[in-house]
């Protein structure tokens, strides 16, 4: 199982599930939905927090949040 939490800068993925079912709610609400393709934008120098373009916007998450969406 391959999480947003895991791809490299410049690697895409399509959201597939989330792990978490109270998180996928605010996911929900930001445009990451099942079958959306994300691509990782950046990192921090410490690995938290991460940066992915999602539904046409760049969206700022913890890693511990992207570790809960699961890609292919």
């Amino acid at each position: 199982m391959r999480t947003v939490a895991d791809l490299k800068i410049g690697e895409k993925g399509v959201i597939v599930s989330f792990s978490d079912e109270l998180l996928s709610l605010k996911l929900l609400e930001m445009g990451c939905l099942p079958g959306t393709q994300v691509t990782m934008t950046h990192i921090a120098p410490f690995g938290d927090p991460i940066a992915v373009k999602v539904s046409g916007y760049v969206l700022s998450m913890r890693k511990e949040e992207a570790s809960t969406i699961v890609v292919a």
